[in-house]
């Protein structure tokens, strides 16, 4: 099948609109009014939705595809690491060094990338769990939580610690390595010739 006609599938088009919806997100999120963040929350929660549902529709309308399975996972990156980035500049309380944080999820993003690509020069595949999955939904549940904050402080209620964000995104980033370091101890024969893995887990 042509990839024109691969990228206009439902679920492909879900994965690509979830990038398309950063700009916007992340413009608003600027913007210092309650308005523009509460329209900000919108626009990821909109973007998150179509996490669910973009795996759901390829099931439901038998549309998985091999662009699918990439566009997917890199349309998540694209999302959380923007947020991730733009909370960073963002809050005062975010110090320069603080961008330890974004290296490791990135770091994780680039290791899992390595080994895909691996699994693939060997032919197997690589190791999986839904590990993956509870991690990427616990960071965008916790970039959630902080537009949450922002807008509560905005609206003049100054309820929560100024740090309170910081140690969202630190429990954010120990959940991310945790998450590479549960990858690599399973794939870790990716990297020697002479072993093969076994076939994903369930």
């Amino acid at each position: 099948m042509k990839i024109a006609q691969v990228i206009f599938y439902i679920p492909n088009l879900l994965s690509i609109s979830r990038i398309v919806l950063i700009p916007l997100f992340v413009y608003l999120l600027f913007i210092p009014t309650v308005e523009s963040k509460i329209w900000s929350l919108v626009v990821f929660a909109v973007a998150s939705l179509t996490d669910l549902l973009d795996g759901w529709s390829a099931r439901k309308f038998n549309q998985e595809s091999e662009l699918g399975k990439f566009l997917d996972p890199l349309a998540d990156k694209f999302l959380v690491i923007s947020a991730l980035i733009a909370i960073l500049v963002l809050d005062p309380y975010l110090e320069i060094f603080d961008a330890w944080m974004i290296v490791i999820i990135l770091g994780r993003d680039v290791l899992i990338t390595v080994m895909r690509y691996l699994a693939i020069k060997k032919g197997t595949t690589l190791r999986t769990s839904r590990f993956g999955k509870v991690k990427t939904a616990f960071q965008m549940t916790s970039i959630v939580l902080i537009i949450m904050i922002y807008i509560v402080r905005k609206s003049g209620y100054d309820i929560t610690h100024v740090s309170l964000p910081y140690w969202i995104m630190f429990t954010t980033t120990m959940l991310t390595a945790l998450s590479g370091i549960r990858y690599l101890v399973t794939n870790g024969s990716l990297f020697f010739p002479a072993k093969k893995t076994e076939q994903t887990e369930q």
